[in-house]
């Protein structure tokens, strides 16, 4: 057995090695734990430039959140907005791009990119998420709006130079794998010390004469074996065979033989431990002070990772907001009369109707005004998911003074400009809005006929078909509802028109107008089309001398009341029509319609 000095120093030793193991566990959950965060500050001597971009990656580079620290002289802003769409506004302009964070962690990676020395404000547009304003200084908590990517701009007012101080905290990875294995493996060690100090290893039997007598019987046992091995072999060279081996009963175990093997091995599993514990302990220290964030990855390695090119171009809380300023806009141009104030929030058919009615009524005080824009209560959204420019989007909504949900439809015609109002529809009564999803939808071009019955541009052009001729042969094809049939009286006036002008010649026209066109999928693979027809409304005198009046709205815009050359009324026809999806046997039909009269002239 191993003698009492030895197991006493191998003990001592084991309960030593055992409490530094112990105490290196502990040690990285306390002195040797990692940073909670880490800060990387922008280079000082970076190109100055009117915007700077922080890109998206830098958000999710380590998991967790990220705080952004900006100082600047004056006033600046930081906006968030998707990737493509802050890329498509900061478009040709110089800027700088915080792309990455350095190796040690301490500084972020700045690229310079040439371009144009100023740009617009980007203060106010609709592509924007959220925006803070800040005059200083700015502490900023980046968090995801929502799914997907998400970058940030920053920007004074696109002329001055973009504040250069900038710092990012990032969270640190504080995981200290090898604290907890560290304590239990000291704690084994000290209890095997422990062990070694306090029991006993069991006596040989009464005569054996303790360990030299133990190791001595097994020299003598193993010497027998050896003897009786080789007597039974024959001498080489002797002739006859060979005589058989004694059957040997087993040999007897004995103690001082079992004590030895014990002791051996207990030896080298001792040795191994120690040497196991005493390189874990050595690198402890340096394994819990290289748990800092890696380098970033490069922009191969994340570029489209979680955008996907078919997500929604605004979020809700983006389109209640742009709501709110487009209704907030039409009320002040209504309230005024005043055209000019619908010019940064209206455009195109809506501009073009609101400003003649402003027109007629400041002088025709009985002239019915345009129904009002709300944003509430806000019934649905239809978003498109086509992520290139111009996008379009449509809320319906039925607030005061709607007698009926009205259709809104609003386009942005580039990233630089905000959404306007292009058409107001009120929804035909009785009529049941089609279903499309909220999430975003398919945007289609005109004369796209894939998975539909008709193409946008063809159902327009039949509608104009049907509201011209009694007998078209769109009549089946397109149809209405019976509460308010639009095309049925349209028809009708048109017929009373001609059957009671005794003194003249009168014809119709309603024409599509194609860049008025839009087209939304609809979630049962048909489309919801918007548009635009121009209803020309002629007249000439059947005789010499013959006179055609006009009422007095036209006449403001006509700058008379009678004419004896002929006269043409213009209105604008603001429609929407559902189109099925192909294969099914159902016709298209007239969902919203109204029209306003936007001209008139003498020949």
């Amino acid at each position: 057995m191993i003698g009492i000095p030895l197991r006493f120093k191998t003990a001592v030793a084991l309960v030593l090695l055992g409490l530094l193991t112990l105490l290196a566990g502990v040690g990285q959950k306390t002195i040797w734990a990692p940073a909670e965060t880490v800060t990387a500050t922008a280079p000082a001597d970076g190109t100055a430039a009117p915007l700077t971009v922080i890109d998206q990656k830098l958000r999710t580079l380590h998991g967790g959140t990220v705080k952004i620290n900006v100082k600047g002289e004056g006033s600046f802003m930081l906006a968030a907005g998707r990737p493509d769409d802050v890329e498509a506004w900061v478009g040709k302009t110089a800027h700088n791009t915080v792309s990455g964070v350095s190796e040690d962690s301490k500084s972020l990676q700045l690229a310079h990119t040439e371009g144009e020395a100023a740009a617009p404000s980007p203060a106010g547009s609709d592509l924007w998420v959220t925006t803070e304003n800040a005059s200083g200084e700015l502490n900023y908590t980046w968090s995801a709006p929502a799914d997907g990517e998400w970058s940030l701009l920053l920007a004074s007012d696109g002329t001055k130079p973009a504040p250069s101080s900038i710092s990012m905290t990032f969270p640190n990875d504080t995981s200290t794998p090898w604290a907890v294995p560290l304590m239990v493996l000291g704690g084994l060690l000290m209890l095997a010390g422990l062990a070694l100090l306090v029991l006993k290893p069991k006596a040989g039997k009464p005569g054996a004469g303790g360990d030299d007598a133990g190791e001595s019987v097994a020299d003598e046992s193993m010497k027998d074996k050896l003897v009786r091995r080789a007597r039974a072999v024959r001498p080489a060279g002797k002739p006859g065979p060979a005589a058989p081996a004694p059957v040997e009963p087993p040999a007897e175990k004995q103690p001082g033989t079992s004590a030895f093997t014990a002791t051996f091995t207990a030896k080298r599993a001792g040795v191994a431990m120690v040497a196991l514990a005493a390189t874990i302990v050595a690198g402890t220290g340096v394994a819990a002070q290289a748990a800092t964030p890696a380098p970033s990855p490069s922009s191969s390695e994340t570029a489209g990772a979680d955008t996907a090119p078919d997500s929604p171009v605004l979020l809700d809380a983006q389109f209640r907001r742009i709501l709110e300023q487009v209704s907030s806009t039409v009320d002040a141009g209504d309230a005024a009369k005043d055209a000019a104030k619908l010019k940064s929030r209206v455009d195109r058919t809506e501009l073009e109707v609101r400003t003649q009615n402003y027109k007629i009524r400041s002088q025709v005080g009985a002239y019915e005004a345009r129904m009002p824009v709300r944003a509430t209560k806000l019934l649905t959204t239809v978003v498109t998911s086509k992520r290139a420019w111009p996008r379009s989007v449509m809320a319906v909504t039925q607030g005061e003074g709607n007698v009926v949900p009205q259709l809104l439809t609003l386009v942005q015609k580039s990233p630089r400009e905000n959404y306007k109002l292009v058409q107001t529809t009120p929804l035909q009564p009785g009529t049941t809005f089609p279903a499309i999803g909220r999430t975003g939808t398919e945007t289609l071009a005109a004369d796209d006929k894939s998975g539909l019955l008709y193409s946008g541009a063809e159902a327009l052009a039949g509608l104009g078909d049907r509201l011209t001729k009694a007998d078209s042969t769109f009549k089946d094809k397109l149809v209405e509802g019976q509460s308010s049939p639009y095309i049925a009286d349209t028809l009708a006036y048109q017929a009373d028109v001609a059957k009671t002008g005794v003194n003249g010649n009168f014809s119709f026209t309603h024409k599509v107008s194609p860049e008025d066109t839009v087209v939304f999928r609809t979630a049962d693979g048909g489309a919801l089309v918007m548009g635009k027809l121009n209803f020309a409304f002629d007249g000439t005198p059947k005789a010499e001398g013959d006179k055609l009046a006009i009422g007095d709205d036209a006449a403001v815009l006509a700058g008379g009341k009678e004419t004896s050359t002929g006269m043409v009324l213009n209105f604008a026809e603001s429609m929407a029509v559902y189109i099925p999806p192909t294969g099914s046997k159902d016709p298209m039909k007239l969902v919203a319609a109204t029209r306003g009269l936007v001209g008139a002239s003498f020949k």
